[in-house]
């Protein structure tokens, strides 16, 4: 794997919700969490809308790499 790929914060991407609505929206950005035991299991872990983190599968997301300035942006609104 590269640097880039192993760059954390990592932001995925929702594309699927079924059976998560309440807290997952489709087509929103999440903040991913790095999780060694989660991904051999086919998993994420994402901060979802109740604001905690949970595992969800890696289909239901596509991992995006954001530019510095917009990461920085993002990771500021979700500490206020």
């Amino acid at each position: 794997m590269s640097t880039k790929e192993n760059h954390f914060p990592q932001f995925g991407l929702c594309l699927n919700n079924e059976g998560y609505a309440a807290s997952l929206e489709v087509g929103k950005v999440y903040r991913v969490l790095p999780d060694d035991e989660a991904a051999v299991h086919g998993y994420i872990r994402v901060i979802d809308e109740s604001g905690e983190d949970y595992a969800y599968t890696t289909d239901r997301f596509h991992l995006i790499q954001l530019p510095t300035a917009v990461e920085k942006a993002l990771l500021s609104t979700l500490r206020a």
